[in-house]
């Protein structure tokens, strides 16, 4: 007769790691062998995947998720949801929090909240908050965290220990941001208002992206950009599959990168890639990616490869700011040459302003982004860890050519552009500035924390994405695509202008047709 099985209590990290092993195909029979537990536990596990990952991912301890056991909530269920909202955005803006600042707010929120009861925030109250989700001692107290030198000094000192220690390459090391994009946004000979192109005549409207750039300390291994838009399938993709784009593209309500997005950006789209950027250099499989404190970046277990070699390490809050390197000039850089690349545009298609506003889609827009990102050098992204990684400008001998968009090279395409001709270079500025501070995650005010808090939706929200309605998909056969290809081969040989890789290009198309059309008829 079989013992009866020793109880097993898993951490929250032994909760993780399952549910990993269950998204990569592990079966509940052997994984509840794995973990001495039951198949009925197992099964709870997945069923409360979502639950345990948000949890984690708002965790701000690692070491802390590996001992705790247990997600206890609190008795002020609705309070704790809001201080956790609050202590985020303020922890990733760099903001001071110390216990005083804390137990003021949270009093605050207790009433707002309309709670019965009495409410005492004491240091008690306080510790088990910290306890609830595994908050580090060290962002409690009052320290200083408005971008300190010597902050940054330390962690600098400290990452490079750390990357001795892990035996890394610069190629091995990684930094991804976001920043919010007003991708349909146009100067006016005016004034410019944030998220709008005011043209004369024509209805003013606001149309914003997230985009988050990743590369690595060389800057040769740049991923494709990764883009969170409003709807799932904007109706200028019309049909075209989203992997097919020049930009990996995620939709959300409001636009905006958050923990799931991450997440998954994380585990299907960065670690394979930089697996085979890794394998292609003959480096080991082995890389860290560095964070800042965004409320949309899961805690640094969550974000790790199953092997545990591809991992997250995240800036201090107080240094962030300073020393991020994609935020150094590298983000700026990448919309400056997206603004001067639509004018540009404009300008060889030979189209009035209104006209090329209005014809703007964001598939247009995602491809201009894309090679505005693409024009990015390699040496200005280096020249961006230079603080961090000194050496590398070094080891790499780079060559610091200048390639920023400046405002009179901007001025120029403006002097041809019809409508526009008297742009002032003030105006010019603030435009291509004109998102420079707009963050990747969304900032919620107190009433907006107070009503997500209370589980309440933003009803707004569900009447844009009606706004962006699905045009249907038009279905094209090999044969009409065969047919309108050889039109244009035929109009590009009756243009005497007309380049010999242009014509090359679409002959190699009209190949790929037709070899697809006889793959289609030899399976009929």
């Amino acid at each position: 007769m079989s013992g009866k099985r020793k109880r097993v209590v898993l951490t929250i990290k032994d909760k993780l790691d399952i549910i990993k092993k269950l998204e990569d195909g592990g079966s509940s029979k052997q994984l509840a062998v794995i973990y001495g537990i039951g198949e009925t536990t197992v099964r709870d596990i997945r069923k409360n995947k979502e639950k345990i990952i948000t949890y984690a991912s708002s965790s701000d301890s690692t070491s802390l998720l590996a001992k705790r056991k247990s997600m206890k909530p609190s008795m002020y269920e609705e309070l704790d949801r809001a201080m956790l909202e609050w202590f985020n955005q303020q922890r990733a803006r760099g903001n001071p929090i110390s216990g005083p600042i804390c137990a003021k707010r949270a009093e605050f929120f207790f009433y707002a909240l309309g709670m019965d009861g009495d409410f005492n925030p004491s240091a008690g109250w306080l510790t088990r908050f910290k306890q609830r989700h595994s908050i580090r001692e060290i962002n409690i107290r009052n320290e200083r965290l408005n971008g300190d030198e010597t902050a940054v000094e330390d962690f600098c000192n400290s990452f490079r220990d750390f990357i001795e220690q892990e035996n890394l390459h610069p190629e091995q090391i990684y930094n991804a941001d976001e920043t919010g994009l007003f991708w349909k946004c146009l100067p006016s000979r005016t004034s410019v208002v944030k998220g709008k192109c005011t043209i004369p005549g024509h209805k003013s409207v606001e149309e914003r992206v997230t985009i988050m750039c990743c590369a690595n300390a060389t800057g040769l291994h740049k991923l494709k950009l990764c883009v969170v838009g409003k709807a799932k399938k904007p109706r200028s993709f019309k049909s075209t599959d989203t992997l097919n784009l020049p930009v990996s593209y995620f939709s959300q309500k409001g636009a905006w990168m958050d923990l799931s997005i991450f997440r998954q950006w994380f585990d299907k789209i960065f670690v394979p890639q930089v697996r085979e950027y890794l394998r292609s250099k003959g480096l080991q499989e082995k890389a860290v990616l560095l964070l800042d404190n965004s409320p949309t970046h899961p805690n640094e277990n969550v974000l790790r490869s199953d092997d545990g070699q591809i991992f997250a390490k995240y800036l201090p809050p107080n240094v962030a700011s300073l020393i991020q390197p994609l935020d150094q000039g590298v983000i700026a850089a990448m919309k400056r040459n997206y603004r001067a690349g639509l004018l540009q545009n404009n300008l060889e298609e030979g189209n009035d302003l209104k006209s090329f506003w209005k014809k703007l889609t964001l598939l247009d827009a995602l491809y201009e982004i894309s090679m505005a990102w693409n024009l990015i050098k390699p040496v200005s992204i280096s020249r961006a860890w230079k603080q961090i990684l000194p050496h590398v400008e070094e080891k790499e001998g780079l060559d610091f050519d200048d390639e920023d968009i400046s405002v009179s090279t901007v001025a120029t395409i403006l002097q041809h552009t019809k409508g526009l001709e008297n742009v002032t270079t003030e105006n010019i500025e603030k435009w291509l500035e004109i998102d420079s501070t707009e963050p990747g995650y969304e900032v919620l005010t107190d009433s907006e924390i107070i009503r997500r808090a209370q589980g309440q939706t933003d009803e707004s929200s569900e009447n844009e994405e009606e706004e962006i309605e699905l045009i249907p998909e038009k279905h094209i056969n090999h044969a009409a695509a065969l047919q309108w290809t050889e039109s244009l081969l035929d109009y590009l040989e009756q243009q005497g202008d007309m380049i010999l890789p242009d014509r090359l290009v679409i002959r190699k198309l009209r190949a790929t047709i037709r070899n697809k059309q006889k793959m289609t008829n030899s399976s009929q």
